[in-house]
């Protein structure tokens, strides 16, 4: 049987938030099979839970937010994708402010924290969201187009296409394709950090965003080119962190997704809007279960190794 994973023990992080600049304090803990994956915030009065899931999003400029209960939890999703590319499906996000902490920009840190508290393997099986037929969700005409598209695919596999018209962006790769059963997320998508543009940082911050943002958690750009001194971590390390955030907008689903995602120039709000379109047709997937692990999909049947 392909069974659920948690993680063996407690771990913890201290940050800031990208957009809020509070200072925050993470704790992960393991969860009882069919738990999920529960964000608390343990800041409040009463300590609010909220349970991943496409319907619990209520905001996505510039990051994906969960409520429940009067409660928010911003930037949800680089914490989510590092859970997808692990496999871990029960998990108590314990968190003492709105905002996931930024850390550096990527899922790499998460990736640690999770995997040096260890995975554990569960007496209960692994449930899959299986897309049965194509779904797909578009904005716009000509150069303004964009869109976001799930298709039936025995395993996980993403591909996405930026558009930006910047020369630090278009000397690199403007496409990535990563499947999860040829690839490995630790080594090739989690250390694809956030980017962002100089121009646009002071409309950011005048609106209370962007106050947790540098060079040290960010990849930031002025007009002309990129201002961090350490370069890029991948050739492609733009297209990658779109993947990287993909994954983690999708996770929020509540399950892994057995499909092939594809995209172009989406983001946050077309990413939930395709999950919400893809949950509104009955027909369009179904929830299932692997009884015998080599039956499985190639990168779902064993935990992710190390870097």
């Amino acid at each position: 049987m392909l069974q659920q994973r948690t993680l063996k023990s407690i771990t913890k992080a201290v940050g800031v938030g990208l957009h809020s600049g509070q200072r925050v304090e993470l704790t992960l803990r393991p969860a009882q099979p069919d738990t999920g994956i529960v964000f608390r915030r343990v800041d409040l009065p009463q300590p609010v839970d909220i349970p991943i899931s496409a319907l619990a999003v209520t905001d996505t400029r510039l990051a994906s937010t969960i409520s429940a209960g009067g409660a928010k939890v911003h930037t949800v999703e680089h914490l989510m994708s590092a859970c997808a590319g692990l496999g871990i499906d029960n998990l108590y996000v314990d968190i003492t402010a709105e905002e996931v902490p930024i850390l550096d920009g990527s899922s790499a840190s998460f990736v640690f924290l999770l995997q040096s508290a260890g995975i554990e393997m569960q007496r209960a099986p692994k449930r899959f969201i299986r897309v049965l037929k194509p779904v797909e969700v578009r904005e716009g005409q000509g150069e303004n187009v964009k869109w976001a598209r799930l298709e039936p695919y025995h395993g996980y596999r993403l591909s996405f296409e930026i558009e930006f018209h910047h020369p630090a962006v278009d000397s690199t790769g403007q496409s990535v394709v990563f499947d999860l059963g040829q690839g490995n997320y630790s080594r090739d998508i989690a250390r694809a950090r956030t980017f962002g543009f100089t121009r646009d940082v002071e409309m950011m911050r005048s609106n209370g965003l962007a106050l947790g943002g540098g060079l040290d958690n960010a990849i930031v750009m002025d007009d002309y080119k990129m201002l961090n001194s350490d370069g890029l971590r991948y050739d492609d390390e733009f297209a990658k962190h779109k993947i990287l955030d993909a994954m983690g907008d999708l996770y929020l689903v509540g399950k892994p997704l057995l499909a092939a995602y594809s995209a172009f120039r989406s983001g946050h709000a077309m990413n939930n809007k395709l999950l919400r379109e893809l949950l509104s047709q009955q027909d369009a997937y179904e929830v299932v279960t692997f009884e015998d692990d080599r039956k499985a999909p190639t990168g779902f049947a064993q935990p992710a190794r190390a870097w």
